[in-house]
């Protein structure tokens, strides 16, 4: 199986060639429902995950819904479970 090299968030990381976006949040361990990710600069959505291929060099944005208190914030993932 040949290996890709994606951006994430800044950072290069390998995954297999065959990898969908889901699948990809599934593997980082991210809940899918607090996130937004951005796919080489255009907003990806939630429902269109599923049949989003990823390619070798493709940067991805993963950002992190946070929610408390009166101010609701976002902030960028800046690491994931292995």
């Amino acid at each position: 199986m040949l290996l890709m090299k994606l951006l994430i968030n800044g950072e290069e990381r390998s995954f297999d060639d065959k990898l969908t976006l889901s699948a990809l949040i599934e593997q980082l361990g991210v809940k899918a429902d607090r996130v937004a990710i951005e796919l080489n600069k255009i907003i990806v959505r939630r429902d269109a995950w599923a049949a989003t291929k990823l390619r070798d060099g493709d940067r991805l944005e993963v950002v992190h819904f946070v929610g408390g208190g009166h101010n609701q914030a976002c902030q960028r993932m800046s690491s994931f479970a292995s």
